[in-house]
């Protein structure tokens, strides 16, 4: 089976108007740039995207946003971009916030197979609302369901041709456990090398969960906010 792609508008070409898709990174950190800027290019609408955060005004997701292609957000963290909080506010967009930890778990029980599990994480707030309640050792906990989509797409700093990937440092981070819970995997990669090249000891998430893979360019791997220490003389 080929999993290589041209680029990325050849590995995103079906992704149809009303798909659910997981994208990885934390903030702008590891996002798969290219494969967003590929869903914005080609128009792609009503999407449901679950990802850590919502990008900022002009960059990640973002950018789909902006162009109106979101209709349902799930994240965890929000709080970088005006265009959200606008469509937010005004009803255009539906939002499900969900507690990082809560959010984490649900996205890596799909991908082990188990369909719910037990939290205390929300318990007595608005994220409570309409879900199952059980008693544990007279604890109570929320029953969460195990989070999938129809695409999870996923930036790695190496990958194969068989689809092994390697991320750096923090950019494991999301995109590790959402590449094991999509039913379609994307994987853009900074470098695309042959089976063999990379230590099998060094592999996070293997090529058996990734079904297509490409070599990205142009990455500008953005922070939200740049912040500076002032020194003081001394």
């Amino acid at each position: 089976m080929n999993k290589v792609f041209a680029n990325a508008d050849a590995a995103i070409q079906d992704i149809p108007d009303g798909a659910t898709l997981m994208l990885g990174g934390f903030g702008l950190n590891g996002i798969p740039e290219n494969s967003i800027a590929a869903l914005v290019k080609k128009g792609t609408k009503g999407l449901t995207c679950i990802s850590n955060n919502a990008g900022v005004d002009d960059f990640g997701l973002g950018l789909l946003l902006k162009t109106r292609q979101i209709k349902k957000m799930m994240s965890s963290y929000v709080g970088e971009n005006a265009e959200f909080e606008r469509q937010l506010l005004s009803g255009e967009l539906e939002v499900e916030l969900i507690p990082q930890g809560t959010l984490a778990t649900r996205i890596q029980m799909a991908g082990m197979g188990i369909p719910a599990f037990f939290t205390p994480a929300g318990y007595g707030t608005e994220v409570a609302i309409g879900k199952e309640i059980r008693s544990f050792n007279d604890k109570p906990y929320l029953m969460e369901y195990a989070l999938h989509a129809d695409f999870a797409i996923v930036k790695a700093w190496k990958g194969d041709t068989m689809g092994n990937l390697i991320f750096r440092k923090t950019t494991r981070n999301f995109s590790t456990s959402m590449a094991k819970a999509g039913t379609i995997t994307i994987a853009e990669v900074e470098q695309l090398v042959q089976p063999g090249e990379i230590d099998p000891d060094e592999v996070h998430v293997a090529g058996l969960y990734v079904h297509r893979i490409f070599q990205g360019k142009n990455y500008e791997k953005r922070i939200e906010r740049r912040t500076l220490k002032l020194q003081k003389d001394c």
